[in-house]
């Protein structure tokens, strides 16, 4: 389990319009979001038989995006949500439009919203919108947004070890700004917080989710090279990995490459000793002839 990052906690206060205008001026947080932590679940399955409805009205369970043998990406958000979530998710479709790899093809995205007041009909128009600033033709399928009871919002949340808070006095959620990258069967992958996801990040935590069955060769080998550092949000290389690389590498060029180069150096210099000796004996020693009786 991992405590909540800092910079975490000043997207809380960003998203409810609580951070100060001037530095000098730190107001303290509301007594309702100063206990709102993100507990890392790795490796957790998820509840995928939660009941959801779609944004066409349609009945689903969280299984139902989980069939397709890719992973993905979900977060928690809300339509009316006056800030964060729109700049979350605006950061994530830019994100993701960098990819060479497409939603509904080698990932699928999930936002469950955390107002379970929200309909069917509001939450249509937020996947519309994401939809046509994602602006890739035939990826609609990929993309899906829910809502459902309270019921189901909570139990997901808390699988998810994401903590939310309704504000009243705000008519908002608290809440923080991640994305958990899930494994095809419902397993947590990976958390990836903020509002920055490079193309890299979002990258290599698809193809860890993938457990391997999307990416390339290479992608792979960038997987084993580079592990997600959390507090830089992002992955960076690991030390151990590429020394385990290099030995590799120096192996096999001593035995492919320069062995069989110096051998065959040896070999071709033993030849020219040879010739060059052959060359120095005088020539009427060379030619022996029987001795006469």
């Amino acid at each position: 389990m991992k405590p909540l990052h800092t910079s975490i906690l000043i997207l809380f206060l960003w998203g409810l319009n609580v951070l100060p205008v001037q530095a000098d001026r730190m107001e303290k947080a509301p007594k309702s979001i100063e206990k709102l932590d993100v507990i890392e679940h790795l490796d957790t399955q998820l509840p995928l038989d939660l009941k959801f409805q779609d944004s066409s009205g349609k009945p689903v369970t969280l299984g139902d995006y989980f069939k397709k043998d890719r992973p993905v990406i979900l977060s928690l958000n809300y339509s009316n949500c006056p800030m964060l979530c729109s700049l979350q998710l605006t950061a994530l479709v830019r994100g993701l439009k960098e990819l060479e790899w497409s939603a509904d093809e080698q990932y699928d995205f999930v936002s469950v919203s955390i107002d379970p007041k929200e309909t069917y009909q509001r939450a249509n128009l937020t996947k519309q919108k994401y939809f046509k600033e994602y602006d890739r033709a035939g990826t609609a399928g990929g993309w899906h947004f829910l809502c459902g009871r309270q019921e189901s919002i909570d139990k997901l949340a808390d699988a998810m070890g994401v903590q939310y808070q309704y504000v009243a006095e705000r008519q908002e959620y608290a809440h923080p700004a991640v994305l958990l990258v899930c494994t095809p069967d419902g397993r947590v992958s990976r958390y990836l917080y903020g509002i920055n996801f490079p193309k890299q990040t979002l990258k290599l935590a698809l193809v860890e989710a993938s457990e391997g069955k999307i990416g390339s060769t290479v992608d792979r080998f960038l997987l084993f090279c580079f592990h997600y550092d959390a507090d830089s949000g992002r992955y960076a290389p690991t030390a151990r990995n590429i020394m385990k690389i290099g030995g590799f590498a120096t192996v096999f060029i001593l035995t492919v490459v320069l062995i069989p180069y110096w051998r065959g150096r040896k070999g071709r210099q033993a030849l020219e000793t040879g010739d060059a000796l052959t060359h120095e004996i005088p020539q009427e020693t060379r030619h022996f002839s029987a001795p006469e009786n």
